[in-house]
């Protein structure tokens, strides 16, 4: 009897939760119950037996008979099964986070010599390749700027988010082996009570969010991982590096991590960004990492208990305290009697005073600086060193110093963003010398605050100006020149950085460049800044217009061509890449993507923007975050090396054919599906586009227009978006098929998978994006835009994409190689199929029913847009 493939996917997905770890199953199980005594408790045992129903429908397989139960529902019965599904989803997720933390730390504890981080690794093997000078040169000019952004791809409320930690929290606690019955049962009782508080919170928020929301949401990641996180990575690679010295001599390690921020810098078609949400950014941004300095100052001065008589200070020390003493008699006094004979512990309480004052804007008494405190605390080590006590020097003095260091009093570097037309506009204006528009005035105070920004906190808080869709020199121009305007001879320090986005720009990108270094400005900033320049390059209008395929191929090739244009004129060169959370914006493991640029283009520095859903995902669990920075900046270092150079042009030199055979036939079959003709209304209605504008998931607007008619008019976000609600998931995959069978010889693409690393990413990703697609409720999407020709035209490239991507990784099913990641996948697919189910009856009723009444196209809307944050969650990517 033949297999049907409803029955082959439950097989799958049946093996797939035998093959879960036995504490992550625990866990899962422990908060599936607990969700569902809530359940039972709100709404009685129906509702629960109702869920179990839809669940078993879709582990089976049984589509058809899962559509007929969620249709024979009231609505509100729908809404509630909605709702469970995505509390579900939001207790597996922390139940994997929690365990991928796990099995960090397990491996840390393993009874041979402590885990050695993947950079200290890749600092050994480089040295054993090309030298220890070669190494540690890199590692001294080694750079890795996560640049956080507030792109509306987070659909979680930030009171859902405050619920899951808390439950994350007790279940950690669980874990502890000296809980006691009595403390395991208390444990289970709080989390009933969150489990039950987060099935009461909405799923949706009431109303957007506005700039400073997302600047405050941003804020929780670095107060709860990155403020600590940041030193560990610098101790745990000092560490392996400097031996049984560590710790007791001068660290090996220059601080390398420096944090960088749109959020609420970035105005481009974000109307909600002005001047003033800029200003005050900044202001949110200093108070905390201030807040943090100062508890961490105050906590190591408290401990730092030494006698003068066994730690004298040395005449540094002492001068500073004595000036301080004449400036705040009072102060010192009061410390000095809290601290009798103990100098270096008053300095550092002073310093905690002082951090204090420059938060509250006391310019007396305050730091006018970092430098000024970090100046301080290396006279505090100093000191130390002298006296005899290195432990207390290169200890947790030296954690504060890394931090000062790499955060400064800013935080991170607030980076703003405006469209080139906009530059266009205003500068037109100006010159024109009449009245000047709302719009250009805002551009001109954007600029003077920039300057006040950098009056405060110095050039390095608020220095870069991104020009997103930078078609020509003069785009960079305008950014001068409006700045001369608004300044009227004040100073201001700006890095112009041009942004390429679209295909046919990243073609024209070299010659832009060649003609931007010919501007005075640009020339006199190249002079200042050691040579150092920016350019930024994205992916995810470079996707939307040419296809994943063509926008990965002219990505790189703009790469290598930019780094070429770099060499010949002897500029330190940094890469921006504008990567998304999601696999059709450029996502995917960050660690890899670095391993497959292109030779040279690296050169120790890597900087891209994080964004949305992917900030928690990667920097919301300390062991979590560690990791990936480390191994992000592990293959920053090796894709620096000659060999990795060598390896990457040798396979472009010997992949050339393929490429451009996979160029062409990629490109051919993208533009034949989206530039046919009514293919924007038939994407709006085959998914839920039009509701997604009304999610308030950020604060900007997913639209650049007042309507989508074209692709032009829409976002690269929500056009992600709403594919990955259909279970389509295009942006990541499609195309590769036309350009692997056009190809056509699997031994060479198979060759080009083990030898080509850019292939390999790209492939993986599609791979990843495939799997997360489901042919059966695609196809039930598509059947609702009524054009077949569109439909079996996406449904032949899916086939033909899965059926080569098998051929090429020579397997029987997608994620076959990769088991975690394919087990993960494969669990969640049918959860997911559930809220899809519920989705597309919502879509459906919308698209279809004529006779409905304002109210209940309110009531349908908000049972599809639950799903909508249902969907996401399980998939764990939006755009």
């Amino acid at each position: 009897m033949t297999e049907t493939g409803s029955q082959a996917n439950a097989r799958t997905r049946t093996r797939a939760r035998f093959e879960v770890p036995e504490e992550l199953r625990a866990d899962v199980r422990l908060l599936g119950e607990l969700l569902g005594r809530v359940l039972v408790e709100y709404a009685g045992q129906p509702l629960l037996d109702d869920v179990e129903k839809l669940r078993e429908l879709t582990i089976a397989g049984d589509g058809a008979a899962a559509e007929e139960l969620v249709a024979s529902w009231p609505h509100e019965r729908a809404e509630d099964v909605a709702r469970a599904f995505t509390c579900y989803f939001h207790l597996t997720n922390l139940s994997e986070e929690l365990h991928r933390a796990r099995v960090l730390r397990e491996r840390d504890r393993s009874s041979d010599a402590p885990a050695v981080s993947e950079l200290a690794q890749a600092v050994e093997q480089i040295a054993k390749d090309s030298g220890e000078q070669q190494a540690r040169a890199l590692l001294n000019g080694l750079e890795f700027r996560p640049v956080l952004t507030a792109h509306p791809t987070e659909a979680r409320r930030r009171a859902v988010l405050a619920t899951i930690r808390r439950i994350s929290s007790l279940l950690e606690e669980r874990s502890d082996p000296r809980a006691g019955d009595s403390e395991l049962s208390e444990n289970q009782r709080r989390l009933v009570e969150q489990v039950d508080i987060l099935w009461r919170t909405s799923q949706l928020r009431t109303s957007r969010p506005t700039p400073l929301d997302e600047v405050r949401s941003a804020m929780a990641v670095f107060e709860e991982t990155l403020f600590d996180v940041v030193g560990n990575v610098y101790r745990r690679l000092d560490d392996a590096l400097a031996g049984t010295e560590a710790g007791i001599k001068q660290p090996v390690v220059a601080p390398f991590v420096r944090l960088g921020s749109w959020i609420g810098g970035d105005r481009d078609g974000n109307p909600n960004v002005t001047a003033a949400i800029t200003r005050e950014a900044m202001q949110i941004q200093a108070d905390h990492v201030l807040r943090a300095l100062e508890r961490a100052t105050d906590e190591l001065g408290r401990a730092l208990t030494l006698d003068a008589s066994t730690t004298p200070p040395s005449a540094p020390v002492r001068r500073i305290l004595e000036d301080a003493r004449a400036a705040n008699p009072d102060l010192i006094a009061d410390i000095e009697t809290r601290s009798p004979s103990e100098p270096h512990r008053q300095l550092l309480l002073l310093a905690a005073r002082r951090l204090a004052a420059t938060r509250a804007r006391d310019a007396d008494f305050g730091y006018p600086r970092a430098a000024d405190l970090l100046h301080e605390l290396k006279a505090l080590q100093d000191s130390l060193v002298s006296a005899g006590a290195p432990r207390q020097a290169y200890g947790q003095l030296q954690q504060l110093i890394w931090q000062v260091s790499s955060f400064g009093f800013h935080l991170a570097e607030l980076e703003v963003r405006q469209h080139s037309s906009v530059h266009a506009k205003a500068l037109e204006e100006v010159l024109g010398g009449g009245e000047l528009s709302d719009q250009t005035e805002e551009v001109l105070a954007t600029l003077r605050v920039i300057g006040q920004i950098q009056q405060r906190f110095g050039p390095e808080a608020c220095r870069r100006y991104v020009v997103s869709f930078t078609r020509n020199a003069g785009d960079l121009a305008a950014v001068y020149e409006l700045a001369d305007a608004a300044m009227d001879g004040r100073p201001i320090e700006l890095d112009v950085v041009p942004l390429f986005e679209t295909g046919e720009d990243l073609q024209n990108s070299v010659e832009v460049l060649d003609n931007a270094i010919q501007l005075t400005r640009v020339r006199h900033r190249l002079t200042a800044n050691d040579r150092r320049f920016e350019v930024m390059l994205g992916y995810s209008d470079s996707a939307k217009d040419v296809g994943p395929v063509s926008a990965t191929l002219a990505l790189y090739d703009a790469q290598a061509r930019i780094t070429a244009w770099a060499q010949r004129n002897a500029i330190r060169l940094t890469l921006f890449h504008g990567r998304g959370g999601a696999l059709g914006r450029g996502g995917g493991p960050a660690n890899r993507a670095v391993l497959a640029q292109a030779p040279g283009s690296v050169a120790g520095r890597f900087k891209l923007t994080e964004q949305g859903e992917a900030i928690p995902a990667r920097y919301g669990n300390a062991a979590i975050a560690q990791r990936h920075i480390e191994q992000v900046t592990a293959a920053t270092l090796l894709a620096s090396t000659p060999a990795i150079e060598e390896r990457a042009m040798a396979a472009a030199d010997r992949f050339a054919v393929v490429e451009k055979t996979l160029d062409e036939a990629a490109r051919t079959a993208y533009h034949r599906l989206v530039k046919a003709p009514g293919f924007a209304e038939w994407f709006g209605r085959v998914t839920p586009l039009e509701e997604l504008g009304q999610l308030p998931l950020g604060s900007r607007p997913a639209r650049r227009g007042v309507a989508v008619s074209s692709l032009e008019d829409l976002r690269a976000i929500p056009w992600v978006f709403a594919w990955s609600q259909a279970r389509v998931n295009a942006p990541g995959w499609y195309g590769l098929g036309s350009a692997l069978s056009a190809v056509g010889d699997v031994a060479v693409l198979q060759d080009a998978n083990k030898n080509w690393p850019l292939f390999q990413v790209m492939l993986e990703n599609a791979e990843m994006s495939l799997a997360k697609t489901d042919r059966r409720i695609l196809g039930r999407y598509l059947e609702l835009g009524d054009r077949e020709d569109l439909t079996q035209q996406m449904l032949d490239e899916h086939e033909l994409t899965t059926e080569w991507v098998l051929k090429v990784l020579d397997g029987d099913r997608l994620l076959a190689g990769r088991r975690v990641l394919g087990r993960a996948v494969e669990l969640r697919n049918p959860y997911v199929d559930a809220l899809s189910y519920l989705q597309l009856r919502a879509l459906r009723t919308l698209r279809t029913d004529d006779s409905l009444d304002e109210a209940q196209i309110v009531r349908t809307r908000r049972l599809l847009l639950l799903t909508v944050s249902g969907v996401a969650a399980g998939l764990q990517n939006t755009g």
